[in-house]
C-alpha cells in the first residue's frame, strides 16, 4: 500500500469499485435498496478505525484493502440440492430442522422442516423477507444501533449485503432440532457481507448452528457477518458459530443478542480459522428475570490474529449473565479480549460475571485482556477476572513422562484447557463436533 492510501484510511475512504454502479446491478424488494442506501451515505462519512482508537489498537486492519477487493453480488440462484460436502457435514450432525447455505456471500440453498413450516415457523433469505415480512426486517435489523467502534464496519455490512437469511419462531413453538447453515467461501479477493436474523417470540425455543468454511486462498478475501438475536418473554435461543476459515481470509462479525423478561440466550463462539477474525459480541438484558451466557474459544497457531470485543448491557433488574472465553496461542499466533460489564441506573439486584482465561504455548505467542465494571446501580453483584499463563510445566512433564512427545503433551493440555467451556455447551452433537474441529486443529 503506498503512502497515500495510508493516509487516506484515518478520513472516510471510498472503495474504488462504484457503489451506485453496486446497487443498480441487484434486483430487490425497496427496503433493501433504501436501507443500503442510508447505510452507504453513514459509511462514508465515517472515519476508518485506526490503532488510535483505543477500541482498535491492538488490532491493524490498515493492511486490509477493503476498496481493491470485488463485493460479492446478491443473487437469488436457489438450488434445491445441497452442496456435496455439505450434506458429508450433515450425515456426521444428526437431525436439523433447517438447513441454509451460502456460497461466496449468497444464499444457493434453504430448507426447513415442513411440519415446522406448517406451525408457522419462517426460515427465508433476507431478500424473500424484506418482500413478504419487510415489517420483520425493519424493527430487528435496521434499527439496530451499534457502538462508535463497529459502527464503520457495520454501515459498509449493511451496504453491501449479499446474503442472509431470517428465521421467526411463533410463540411457544420449540424446533426439534438445531438450524444449521454453512458459509462457503470458494472465490479470492471477495469483499462478502451476510447476515443471520433471529426473531423469537414469545416462549419460544431453538438452536441455531453456524459455520464459516474455507479453503486457503491466494487472495486476500474478506468477510462481514452480522447477527442479531431478539428473544421475547420467555424465549430460549442456543446460537453457536464455528470459524473455519482458511489462510488469506478476514473475518468480521459482530452480534447482538437481546433478551427480555424471563428470556434466556446462550450464544458459543469458536474460532479457529482465518488469518484475522474481530468478533464484536453484544448482549442486552432488557427485561427482569433474563439470563445470557456468552461463551467462547479459539486457538491461533502460525502469525493469526484474533480479537474480542464484549458487552454485557443490564438495563433491567434481577438480570443475569456469565461470561467465559478461553483462547490458547502457539507459534507467533495473538489475541486481543475486551469485555465491559455495563450496570444501568435502577438495574438492582444484577448479577454479572466475566472471565477470560489465556494459554501461551510459545515464548512468540501474545494476549491481551482488558476485563471491564462500569456499574450505575448501588445493589449487584459483579465480578471480572482475566489471567494469561503458560503451560503447566509439571503437567507436562507428567505427560511426557508417559511416552508423550512434548507437542503431543502441549496438544493434551490445550483440549483439557477447553473442556471447561466446551461442558457448558448444551449441544452434545455440537460439542463433539467442535471437538473434533480443535482436534483437527491442534493436530491431536
Amino acid at each position: 500500500m503506498n503512502n497515500t492510501t495510508a493516509a487516506a484510511r484515518t478520513d472516510a475512504v471510498l472503495p474504488k469499485w462504484n457503489f451506485a454502479q453496486f446497487a443498480s446491478e441487484l434486483t430487490e424488494p425497496a427496503p433493501l435498496t433504501s436501507a443500503r442506501k442510508a447505510a452507504w451515505k453513514r459509511y462514508s462519512e465515517l472515519p476508518f478505525p485506526t490503532r488510535k482508537v483505543e477500541e482498535w489498537r491492538y488490532t491493524d486492519i490498515s493492511t486490509i484493502d477493503f476498496e481493491l477487493l470485488t463485493p460479492a453480488i446478491r443473487t437469488e440462484e436457489i438450488d434445491e440440492e445441497l452442496p456435496a460436502d455439505v450434506r458429508e457435514i450433515l450425515s456426521q450432525s444428526g437431525d436439523r430442522a433447517g438447513v441454509v447455505v451460502y456460497q461466496d456471500g449468497c444464499v444457493v440453498h434453504v430448507e426447513l422442516d415442513q411440519v415446522l413450516a406448517d406451525a408457522g415457523v419462517i426460515l427465508c433469505s433476507l431478500a424473500q423477507a424484506a418482500e413478504n415480512h419487510p415489517e420483520l426486517l425493519q424493527q430487528a435489523l435496521f434499527e439496530t444501533r451499534p457502538s462508535t467502534a463497529e459502527e464503520k464496519l457495520w454501515t459498509l455490512h449493511l451496504a453491501i449485503l449479499s446474503g442472509g437469511y431470517l428465521l421467526h419462531v411463533p410463540p411457544g413453538v420449540e424446533l426439534p432440532a438445531p438450524i444449521h447453515t454453512f458459509n462457503t467461501l470458494k472465490t479470492p479477493g471477495l469483499l462478502t457481507s451476510t447476515h443471520s436474523l433471529i426473531m423469537m417470540e414469545k416462549s419460544a425455543r431453538a438452536a441455531v448452528i453456524e459455520e464459516f468454511i474455507s479453503e486457503d486462498l491466494d487472495e486476500q478475501t474478506v468477510s462481514l457477518h452480522g447477527a442479531s438475536v431478539h428473544c421475547k418473554d420467555s424465549a430460549g435461543i442456543e446460537y453457536v458459530t464455528v470459524q473455519q476459515y482458511g489462510r488469506g481470509v478476514a473475518h468480521f462479525s459482530t452480534q447482538h443478542t437481546v433478551a427480555h423478561h424471563n428470556a434466556k440466550s446462550i450464544t458459543f463462539n469458536v474460532g479457529l480459522g482465518a488469518d484475522l477474525s474481530r468478533a464484536d459480541v453484544t448482549s442486552r438484558l432488557l427485561g427482569p428475570g433474563s439470563d445470557s451466557e456468552m461463551l467462547a474459544l479459539w486457538f491461533g497457531d502460525a502469525q493469526q490474529h484474533f480479537d474480542h470485543h464484549t458487552l454485557q448491557h443490564h438495563k433491567a433488574p434481577h438480570a443475569h449473565s456469565d461470561l467465559l472465553f478461553k483462547g490458547a496461542l502457539t507459534d507467533k499466533a495473538s489475541s486481543v479480549f475486551r469485555g465491559l460489564i455495563q450496570v444501568d441506573v435502577g438495574a438492582q439486584l444484577t448479577d454479572a460475571y466475566q472471565t477470560n482465561r489465556n494459554l501461551l504455548l510459545s515464548e512468540g505467542s501474545h494476549a491481551t485482556a482488558l476485563p471491564n465494571l462500569e456499574i450505575e446501580a448501588d445493589d449487584v453483584r459483579c465480578s471480572h477476572g482475566a489471567t494469561i499463563g503458560q503451560v503447566d510445566n509439571t503437567q507436562l512433564f507428567y505427560l511426557m513422562s508417559r511416552g508423550l512427545t512434548q507437542r503431543q503433551a502441549e496438544r493434551l493440555l490445550v483440549f483439557g484447557f477447553f473442556d471447561e467451556v466446551l461442558g457448558r455447551l448444551p449441544m452434545a452433537g455440537v460439542r463433539e463436533r467442535i471437538r473434533g474441529a480443535i482436534e483437527e486443529k491442534i493436530g491431536l
